[in-house]
């Protein structure tokens, strides 16, 4: 593998952030694959993905993430965030038409609520492979779904600085996002086991310290790059990172969402918190970083206690406020570039955890709530698709 099929021709990454269009915006949805009766997951990865390469849009939107239960789609590049919806939604329809078709169904939630981590199986190709090879047990026991944003910023150093303001804006979008409460059967007690499993446990991952400038940051990618960390961009797993390929900052905190209309109103949020870092960057308003402990702190909290709980805020008095007003801050401080990008920011009146934890204290079990969810799934994500069922 050469450095520019790696990402780690860094020469080459600055040259493309210095020449990155600011603004345009890109999404990832990340479905499992389940049986529509049982609601177990089904390895059908491969003969999903077959399938998709005999449609036009589909060909180059689906991908596989690890696991051969898991799809996901992705938008490609938009020139606001409207224009990216608008893609993602002609992808979405074709996803879900071509999963009625094979008799498979999809679902969007964080985690599988019972599947065991022992059953998966890791997509067969030499990149999946090397993966399996280095993380083993922390590759098998990811069976997790998430979503993803990418925002164009022109300017490497500008890129690292919206990265390095953005660690702390991660707990109050995770809390928003929160909607994987239930792992192995069971209620965990957490709103986002999915993040406990995966930001916990994979190497480079989670919040990174503040690089300050691209220098430093790259400095940093070429000491891993010596000893052999890594021989790709894809083994920096950051919660909010530069993308090398692409020339955008990459968002990828949030749990996957069981709407479809909350899946765009929290992808809108993000590019909007990412085009407002640059934009603040531009007029000199950034602050400093927070501290790694700081963001930790309530990155624990938004695990825990998702849109229930309560956060420190550390720009302000250091006391306890609601998860909700933090989120309500995010929103109003970020509204001037959410206008300008063409997204709508709504904040739900609950979010999907609480909605679930809210079902299983009416007497509902864990099973019949995930029914629930992914029929909501699919009525919200392809709501023009007649068929009755899966």
């Amino acid at each position: 593998m050469n450095e520019d099929s790696s990402g780690l021709d860094l020469e080459r990454t600055k040259a493309l952030f210095d020449d990155s269009q600011d603004f345009t915006v890109g999404l990832e949805e990340e479905f499992a694959i389940v049986d529509p009766d049982s609601l177990e997951l089904v390895h059908e990865f491969e003969a999903m993905k077959e399938a998709c390469d005999d449609d036009e849009l589909l060909a180059v939107a689906a991908a596989g993430e690890l696991i051969d239960t898991e799809i996901e789609i992705r938008s490609g590049r938009g020139e606001d965030f409207a224009g990216a919806a608008s893609i993602q939604d002609e992808h979405r329809e074709r996803l879900f038409a071509l999963a009625g078709r094979m008799g498979l169904g999809l679902a969007s939630w964080g985690t599988h609520p019972w599947a065991s981590y022992l059953d998966q199986q890791i997509i067969d190709t030499e990149h999946y492979n090397r993966l399996r090879g280095e993380l083993q047990w922390v590759a098998q026991r990811n069976n997790t779904w998430s979503n993803h944003v990418h925002v164009g910023v022109r300017g490497a150093d500008r890129a690292i600085a919206a990265c390095d303001h953005l660690r702390e804006v991660l707990p109050p979008l995770l809390a928003l996002s929160a909607n994987s409460p239930f792992l192995d059967g069971h209620d965990t007690g957490l709103h986002s086991v999915r993040t406990q499993i995966f930001t916990r446990s994979f190497p480079r991952c989670g919040v990174h310290e503040p690089f300050g400038t691209w220098d430093a940051y790259a400095a940093f990618i070429e000491r891993l790059k010596a000893v052999d960390a890594i021989v790709e961009t894809t083994q920096l797993w950051w919660s909010v990172r530069p993308h090398h390929r692409f020339g955008t900052v990459e968002l990828r905190i949030c749990d996957a969402q069981t709407g479809g209309s909350e899946s765009f109103a929290l992808a809108g949020l993000i590019a909007a918190c990412i085009a407002q870092s640059a934009i603040d960057f531009d007029e000199g308003a950034l602050p400093e970083p927070l501290p790694g402990r700081e963001v930790e702190e309530n990155l624990w909290r938004a695990i825990r206690g998702g849109l229930d709980g309560e956060m420190i805020d550390w720009r302000g008095d250091g006391k306890l406020v609601p998860t909700r007003e933090m989120i309500e801050r995010l929103a109003e401080w970020c509204a001037p570039a959410a206008r300008a990008i063409g997204a709508r920011i709504e904040i739900p009146e609950r979010n999907g955890a609480q909605r679930s934890l809210d079902a299983l204290r009416d007497g509902a079990v864990i099973g019949d709530v995930y029914r629930d969810a992914v029929a909501e799934t699919r009525r919200t994500y392809a709501p023009r698709l007649t068929t009755a069922g899966f």
